[in-house]
Formats: structure tokens, sequence, C-alpha cells
């Protein structure tokens, strides 16, 4: 992204992944010489375009220090990059849980302040719980709670005592890990409120049947937010020892680019048939929570107009996003999914998996919009999310 520092400008580089905790600004004549480490060309091509911007022919050093700080950051992909790679996966494969990513940033991280916070999100909810009413199912953003406070309120005041004793799929976005495949831990996930327990032998009977496409002890889940911000709210809704079982969709973007559909991935269909096996043989021991955002619009999505929320391109937005959500409420699998692969998803609804694969293995579910919203992320861009909840 464009540097941050009016008194350093350039290019800023960091690794989302937290493979390399280092942080670099490329200045702005070195910014082309980047399109060099394409792994197809050599040295003798980067030196002769720091001879032409540079115009000068003694650029050695200024090639070494390009080429020595962008490996020792571990922003080329080479052998020194493939061992911080390795490590920071070994270091969380053998942690014993996986801890709080977020807290103090999109969260309080001490435990009064976060009680109290989410006390204020979760006060006078517009639609309260209700008995008896099928209740199976619920989905909440994973935008910044502060931006999405009154759809998440919506969602989890759906939540009864009695659901405490329920094991909580949680299928939440992966931004991170690969297409096609679903990331899952035995990790249990702390917080500032305590330690949710994660179900291992949900994860087991998973791992064994999922197919090729289980990514287990995936790294994503160390850093992912859309997980870890589905856990707080449960925990202060049921209790800090709440059961889950967390897993990370990863887009389905074999069918958004060649066509068909995404269970015609084997490792897709596997894993489908897995999880609705499992939803049919655990039955009401389960109660599924999709953390999901929907569209993602404007400057900081690729788009060429400035984004505001509710107003000007996003009203066309909120038409469109409420077709696709017409779709989810009938349990409409194909008819969701050919809304969203139309023009690739324009919308880039970075929940449409989570919320595929769970119409896809929660047939039937009959689901009722709660809260819909928009908001700017930033001044230029826009999330759209929802609060939303099933029955059977």
């Amino acid at each position: 992204m464009p540097s941050p520092s009016p008194d350093h400008p350039g290019l800023f580089i960091r690794d989302p992944y937290k493979y390399s905790d280092a942080m670099l600004i490329i200045p702005p004549p070195l910014v082309e010489c980047l399109q060099c480490f394409d792994g197809r060309q050599t040295e003798l091509d980067l030196r002769a375009m720091l001879v032409r911007i540079l115009n000068d022919l003694d650029v050695g050093d200024i090639e070494q220090n390009l080429i020595g700080t962008l490996s020792s950051a571990g922003f080329l992909e080479d052998t020194q990059f493939d061992a911080m790679r390795a490590g920071r996966e070994k270091e969380f494969a053998d942690h014993a849980v996986r801890e709080p990513a977020h807290a103090g940033a999109a969260y309080p991280g001490e435990p009064g302040e976060l009680r109290a916070t989410l006390e204020e999100y979760m006060a006078n909810p517009s639609s309260p719980a209700e008995r008896d009413d099928g209740l199976f199912a619920i989905a909440a953003p994973h935008v910044s709670p502060e931006g999405g406070w009154q759809s998440y309120r919506e969602a989890y005041a759906q939540l009864r005592p009695e659901h405490a004793g329920r094991t909580f799929v949680i299928l939440a976005t992966s931004h991170y890990g690969h297409p096609e495949t679903f990331g899952l831990t035995r990790k249990n996930f702390r917080t500032p409120l305590g330690e949710a327990v994660t179900d291992r032998g949900l994860v087991d009977w998973l791992e064994a049947r999922g197919g090729a496409g289980v990514r287990m002890e995936d790294y994503c889940h160390s850093f992912e937010h859309t997980v870890e911000l589905q856990v707080i709210f449960l925990q202060h809704m049921l209790g800090a020892d709440v059961r889950i079982l967390p897993v990370l969709c990863g887009s389905f973007a074999r069918s958004l680019f060649e066509g068909g559909m995404p269970e015609d991935d084997d490792r897709v269909r596997a894993f489908f048939d897995a999880l609705g096996e499992m939803g049919a043989k655990e039955g009401n021991k389960l109660f599924w929570v999709l953390g999901v955002d929907m569209a993602h619009m404007g400057a900081r999505y690729g788009d060429s107009f400035t984004a505001r929320a509710d107003e000007g391109e996003m009203a066309a937005v909120a038409g469109r996003d409420e077709g696709r959500i017409g779709r989810i409420c009938a349990s409409d699998a194909g008819g969701f999914w050919d809304m969203v692969r139309e023009r690739q998803d324009d919308l880039k609804w970075c929940g449409s998996s989570p919320f595929y694969t769970f119409l896809k293995t929660a047939p039937g579910a009959k689901g009722e919009l709660l809260k819909y919203e928009q908001w700017n992320i930033d001044d230029g861009s826009v999330v759209s999310f929802a609060g939303m909840k099933f029955r059977r």
C-alpha cells in the first residue's frame, strides 16, 4: 500500500500472514524495480532497470542492497522465506492453545473492559430470543464490532441459556487460506474472557472423512479474526468455556472463475458430504454460527468510485445484497450461488463460501434477516453485513 508517512514516501510492504514481522518502505525510484522479482527475470534485468532509472552505471551496491533487504525481510520466495514460513507454522502447530490475536485492537484486551463493552453492545436488542422456535443457527458479521455491533447484537440476542450445552460449529471466512479448502484446528481458543473448548472428537471425525480439502492445524487460524470475534460473543452470552468447532472456509475460486458449482471440485464435495453427515448424526447437539461479511466496495477494494454507506452506488449494492439474502433465507443454495457468480462476484462477498457451505450441509434451513447494515471502513470504502437467524 502507499506509505502512510508523508516524511517517508514510497510503497509500504508488510506480510499479512505474519511469517515476517518486517515492515519496509520502498523509495519511489525503486518501486518499479519490484516487477523484476517475478521468478523469470534475472539480476541482469534488475541491473539494467536500475541503470535506466538512476542514469548511472554504478548501481551494484543498490542492486545488492535491494535484493538483500527484501530477502532478509522474508519478502522473496527463497530459502530465507521458506525457513520463516516453516518456523511460524510449526510454532502454531506445537502451541497448546490458539492465543487471542486481536485483543486490544479489534476489541478491548482487559477482561472487565471487554465485558462492559459487550454489555453495552448487547443492550436492548430489537429481536429478542423466542422459546421453542426451532432455532439452530445464526449469522453474524466478522467486521470490527465497533462498526457492526448492531448486527452482532441482533444475531447473538437469539441465544438462550439452554444453548450452552451444544457444540457451536463456526463456519467463518478464511481471508488467507487456500481456495477450495477448509481449515481445522484442535486448539482451544483463548480470549480475555477465558478459554473456549474445541470439540476435538468432531475435529477428528471431520479430518478422517473430510478428504483432501481439509487443512489440519491450519496456520491461518493463528491470526484470522473471523472465528475469534464469534468466540468472544459466544463466551459473553453462554460462558467462557463454550464448546466450539472452528472451520475456516476458503473461497470457491474455481467455480467463480472457471464455472460449475463449488462441489464439482472433489475436495469441496468430500467436505460437504462429511459436514452434512456430521450435522445429521449430531442433530440438536450442534448449533451453527456463520462468521460472515457481505459486500466490499470502494477504493480499498479496487473499485473506481468512492463508497459511502447507504448512498450513491451503495444503494444499488444494498438491493443486490437483498437479492442474495433472499436466496439464503429461502435455503436456495443454487440460486444464491448463481447470484454470486454474476460478474465473478463483483460485490466481493467474502462470506459467500461459509454461506454456501451452510446451505449445502444444512438443507431446508428457514432464514430470517434481523438487521442489515453498511459501514464505512475508511473514508472511501464500505463493507456490508447482517445479523440473521435460521430455524429448521
